[in-house]
């Protein structure tokens, strides 16, 4: 026994090969989770991770952190600026009261909202320039500070100017009906430009009876909540109602409105004018241009005093200087002195010594860096002039020489009798260069002929229908003197002209209507002369058009730019960044350099005073495009190249614009008539804008007033974008054989037929051919088809040329009057009468 165990002791394990089989382990359903990894990791990464793509990517549980900062930086970021407003460090709460019925009293709002019982001090004084009714309130209990500006709503331009600048707008509703037809358009108006936060204010409830007046509630908010779905409704009736109500707007959340939070604005509360000196400047006096002096508060971005500055409705102009005069209303009051009851407290500007501050500068104007106010391109007639000729002129010039022209001429006539002689072809080579250089007038006799040949369809047809009606029209001429009363005086304030033109376009649109853009070839010209604009396109979406081809002389009037987009992009982020200047809620005043009188006479006349700062290359001109839908209240058709107000951002202004449709493809066709069923773009000479803004476009009638026709945009800024004029030139087929037809009534003469012959040919049921000879020499041509025409078919052919605006750019608009006082005052008279 103890040998076998030396044998055992003796004897060593035995050890597995290389070729030993391994097999995997059981799986057990458990594994190891991402947790567990990183612990046994400690941190460590492998190499192949580090070298790979994923080495870029943040980890989830890094994204989702990141994500919860930037969301929580946000938060912070709206919560500071909603507490900012009306605050210290902020610009007073701007709120516009604005009635929107004729029966409800907005100045009995005012009166109670600066009454003792709403717990503020009421500065009396008028606050906003131009504005009579309009006062500053300090809420200590709130520790917040309101301006309040009572804004009527009979000038349209004024009540959107204020629109455009106010923090709330608190609408003055009637307590049984609302809001009237005036105030309908008036919301129109504001919701197409871009409504800020709002309140809905009613009186008269207590005056109901207990048990009514909850049904008055009920049915004013179902009113309301049409236009406003998720508005309050605010009694205001006691001065508890009035607390609720500043409760409400100092806390309520604010609506960012896109075109003046990316820009500097202001509101004028103070208004100096100071004449240029004779010898400086043009001429000091009321005619001459000065120095305006405006105070107010900043708000959206800062302002730099070497931007620029827009006066709503006045212009572009160069700022001097900024200055930083005391704060009017402190929300610290070092002194407060009491008034009458019933009228509030005055408000003493005073400094802790009890003396005026002095008046700082915060900022001059550098000439050198300040921005030009140059709206347009210099010109240069020479700029395309060649004065020594090339090579290639010279080699032509000297073969010309050699080539002598052979010409028919009289017997006896001498070498120089012989140069004076034309031949059919040179004259007609004149004739199309002597209308190429003047393209102003084809385009006006081109509507003018477009015109006649869409009235040519409607005058035929009613031929029998227009005799009558001239001969109802002298019977009314004899009868006119015979009738009075109502009538009379309802005859009396119509514009015969106005209706006669008005009907005149109502029938082309009606025409249009039936036979989109059709027009009938003239006898007593030819068609290649009338038409030798246009071009035929084998595909309007595919073939090609160069942008840059026949441009017009105005075009070299005009900025442009290498990609909007990605200046846009630049221009309004330098802009957020820009911490240089007055910043948001200082209390400034602008020195605004060669300012008009009447600027002066505006403010004067009790109308408010709007600044904005713009931004680069804002003051300079471009052709602007405009994404618009026409308005439900218009219903009278709207042609192109028609002159038409425009409301674009903090601008207003007169242009004669084009018509387009709104299209992906690289070439949009014309619209003659402002289309009531689809987005329409509207293409116009202006001053560059930068998006986002609100677009609101009007027409004025001969009396003065306004009407709403379209809302909409800014959709871009882009002089290369290609708008194409459609004419359609129609035949009849004369006799049908198979695929070809003989087809009459389109040209009139051999020779048209050979110069369109190129052009494909359509018909109205579908079919596509083309034009293979001309028979005779009085129109009528073979045509080729790719199926059968059919008896009844017409024969189309498309023919296009390139469409542009007028430059008809007017920045003076008119005050408009209000439409219901015309009509009032005709219902008074026929009340009277009757």
């Amino acid at each position: 026994m103890a040998k076998m165990a030396a044998n055992e002791e003796k004897q060593q394990g035995h050890r597995a090969g290389v070729y030993k089989q391994k097999n995997k382990g059981h799986k057990h359903g458990k594994h190891r989770t991402k947790g567990e990894v990183e612990r046994e990791n400690k941190g460590r990464v492998s190499v192949m991770t580090l070298t790979k793509k994923q080495r870029k990517e943040l980890r989830k549980m890094d994204r989702r952190h990141k994500a919860n900062q930037l969301r929580k930086t946000k938060k912070d970021q709206v919560l500071t600026e909603k507490r900012r407003l009306g605050s210290r460090d902020g610009p007073p709460h701007l709120v516009a009261v604005v009635s929107l019925h004729t029966n409800a009293d907005a100045g009995a709002v005012s009166k109670l909202l600066r009454g003792e019982g709403a717990g503020g001090v009421a500065h009396l004084e008028r606050c906003v320039s131009g504005v009579g009714d309009s006062f500053g309130l300090i809420m200590p209990r709130f520790k917040q500070r309101f301006t309040f500006v009572n804004q009527s709503t009979d000038d349209m331009h004024s009540l959107l100017d204020v629109a455009k600048v106010a923090d709330s707008l608190v609408f003055v509703l009637d307590s049984t009906e609302g809001w009237d037809t005036y105030g309908d358009h008036c919301l129109s108006c504001l919701f197409a430009q871009g409504l800020p936060s709002h309140a809905l204010v009613c009186q008269g409830l207590s005056d109901i009876s207990v048990k009514k007046r909850v049904d008055f509630r009920k049915a004013l908010s179902k009113i309301t909540e049409v236009r406003f779905p998720d508005s309050r409704l605010f009694p205001l009736d006691s001065d508890q109602d009035t607390t609720l109500l500043l409760r409400h707007l100092g806390s309520q959340r604010q609506r960012k409105l896109g075109f003046r939070s990316r820009r500097s604005h202001l509101l004028a509360e103070r208004v100096a004018f100071t004449p240029n000196d004779p010898v400086e400047g043009s001429g000091g006096g009321p005619s001459g241009l000065g120095t305006l002096r405006v105070s107010g508060y900043v708000r959206g971005r800062a302002l730099h005093a070497n931007r620029l500055v827009h006066i709503s409705g006045h212009g572009d102009f160069q700022l001097s200087q900024i200055d930083a005069p005391p704060d009017p209303l402190p929300l610290n009051l070092t002194t407060v002195r009491a008034t009458k009851p019933g009228r509030g407290r005055d408000v003493e500007m005073q400094d802790g010594d009890g003396n005026e501050a002095s008046v700082r500068v915060l900022m001059k104007a550098d000439p050198s860096s300040r921005e030009s106010l140059q709206a347009e391109a210099e010109v240069d007639p020479m700029d395309g002039e060649q004065t020594w000729p090339t090579e290639q002129e010279l080699l032509d010039a000297e073969e010309a020489r050699k080539n002598k022209r052979v010409m028919k001429v009289p017997k006896g006539t001498s070498d120089y009798q012989a140069t004076w002689i034309i031949n059919e072809d040179e004259k007609e080579e004149t004739d199309e260069e002597s209308s190429d250089d003047d393209d102003d007038g084809n385009d006006l006799m081109d509507e003018a002929m477009d015109g006649e040949d869409e009235e040519n369809h409607s005058q035929e047809t009613g031929s029998q229908a227009a005799s009558e009606d001239e001969e109802e029209e002298e019977e009314e001429e004899v009868c006119s003197t015979e009738r009075g009363g109502a009538d009379q005086r309802y005859d009396d304030n119509m514009d015969e002209a106005a209706e006669e033109e008005g009907l005149k376009r109502y029938r082309e649109a009606r025409s249009h209507e039936l036979f989109p853009d059709e027009v009938d070839t003239p006898l007593d010209a030819p068609a290649r002369i009338r038409f030798q604009r246009y071009r035929g396109l084998k595909s309007f979406r595919s073939s090609p058009w160069d942008p840059m081809e026949n441009l017009p002389l105005d075009y070299s009037r005009i900025f442009q730019f290498q990609s909007f987009e990605r200046t846009r992009r630049r221009i309004l982020a330098e802009a957020a960044a820009d911490e240089d200047g007055a910043m948001d809620g200082w209390y400034v005043t602008l020195h605004i350099i060669d300012v008009p009188f009447s600027v002066m006479e505006s403010v004067q006349s009790g109308k408010p005073l709007v600044l904005v700062s713009l931004l680069p290359h804002e003051q300079k001109m471009s052709v602007m495009h405009l994404l618009v839908q026409r308005h439900p209240s218009n219903t009278e058709p709207i042609k192109t190249k028609e002159e038409l107000v425009f409301h674009c951002g903090f601008r207003r202004f007169r242009a004669s614009p084009i018509f387009s449709q709104h299209t992906t493809a690289d070439k949009h066709k014309m619209e003659r008539f402002l289309r009531p069923d689809a987005p329409t773009v509207v293409s116009v000479y202006a001053p560059i804008t930068f998006p986002p803004a609100g677009v609101l476009l009007f027409k004025q009638r001969n009396d003065g007033v306004q009407d709403l026709v379209a809302t909409g945009s800014l959709l871009s800024c882009d002089p290369q974008r290609v708008v194409l004029k459609r004419i359609v030139l129609s035949g009849h087929p004369f006799k049908i054989n198979r695929r070809s037809a003989v087809v009459r009534y389109m040209f009139f003469n051999r020779d048209d037929i050979m110069w369109f012959k190129p052009v494909e040919l359509r018909t109205k049921w579908g079919r596509r051919g083309h034009i293979k000879d001309a028979l005779g020499t009085h129109g009528h041509m073979k045509c080729v088809f790719d199926n059968q025409l059919r008896s009844q078919d017409t024969v189309l052919m498309n023919l296009y040329k390139r469409a542009y605006p007028r430059w008809t750019f007017d920045p003076y608009v008119p005050p408009q009057l209000p439409w219901f006082k015309k009509e009032v005052t005709i219902e008074m008279d026929d009340l009277d009468m009757e």
